[in-house]
């Protein structure tokens, strides 16, 4: 079994720790938000009095930050210094792939492993313990964090070098945003002409139609009862998560100087979802949102 220090400990993270506390391995675990930390206090995570603490007799270090700026903050002000030498760094948050590849420099050059392994699966996936982990490492970095990913995924994919998991992560979300705006709006027409959203589901599910945004995350009440339109769209995964992994894929396209048009768009969409009351639905509510644009249209 394996000490691990786990940083960030909130909605996706605070489940994680838990699925690896039970597993047997040893949590010491910090999160800025005592409320957080209180939570993981009685899943069996040892409570550190602060993120430096907790990474001083870590074989691994697990962050989960909102975003790369955080990421690289921590390595720089006391993680990396505080470690064990060659302690490797496993950072799931998801972040734009040059601070990735930074982040993995970082600890290089400190005397440690680095790698990116963004996730996806949303709330749900974390406490059933099924997450896709996109793996952007060396390879035997690799090996040596895959048992461990084992324990919170339910798939682990080796992308590629460092940034790789982070370039996976932010091509997969592109798809999410973009097919969850497609089945909303299937969705509204639908009731529009007079169709049920069961009979909709029922043949789009087994149809061409057929997608996670539909299937798994069904932004209707009703036809899967986990989703989050069962429970007022309570996330989940955030409308102002789905609004900041957009905007890094609208970075990205415009830095390859990819000729894309849907990506963009569902980028302004889930922006002003955010802006305008979504930050803290899930982002399958954006359906709301179409319904009420869709009566002022009427009126």
């Amino acid at each position: 079994m394996s000490t691990i220090a786990f940083l960030g400990l909130g909605n996706m993270g605070g489940p994680m720790a838990a699925k690896l506390v039970a597993a047997g391995h040893t949590v010491h675990g910090f999160d800025v938000v005592s409320a957080a930390l209180e939570r993981a206090g009685t899943t069996g995570v040892i409570v550190a009095a602060d993120a430096v603490s907790a990474v001083a007799d870590a074989e691994m270090v697990i962050t989960m930050f909102p975003s790369g700026a955080h990421v690289l903050d921590a390595y720089r002000e006391g993680l990396l210094a505080a470690a064990q030498h060659n302690t490797l760094f496993i950072d799931c948050s998801t972040i734009d792939v040059a601070d990735a590849i930074t982040a993995r420099e970082l600890a290089v050059a400190a005397g440690h492993r680095g790698m990116d392994a963004p996730v996806s699966g949303g709330v749900m996936g974390a406490e059933a313990g099924t997450l896709t982990f996109m793996v952007g490492a060396q390879a035997e970095d690799f090996e040596s964090a895959r048992p461990i990913l084992d324990v919170m995924g339910g798939r682990v994919v080796h992308c590629g070098e460092s940034g790789a998991g982070q370039a996976a992560k932010i091509c997969n979300n592109m798809i999410l945003g973009v097919s969850m705006i497609a089945v909303a709006e299937a969705f509204v027409l639908g009731e529009k002409l007079g169709l049920s959203n069961q009979a909709l589901f029922d043949v789009a599910s087994a149809a061409s139609g057929q997608c996670w945004a539909l299937t798994t995350n069904c932004p209707v009440p009703g036809p899967v009862p986990n989703s989050p339109a069962n429970r007022d769209y309570q996330p989940g995964f955030a409308g102002a998560l789905m609004a900041k992994d957009l905007g890094l894929a609208l970075n990205a396209l415009e830095r390859t100087g990819t000729a894309a048009e849907l990506g963009p768009l569902a980028a302004q969409i889930y922006r002003r979802f955010a802006d305008e009351g979504g930050a803290g639905r899930d982002f399958s509510g954006i359906i709301t949102v179409i319904r009420d644009n869709s009566e002022k249209v009427k009126g």
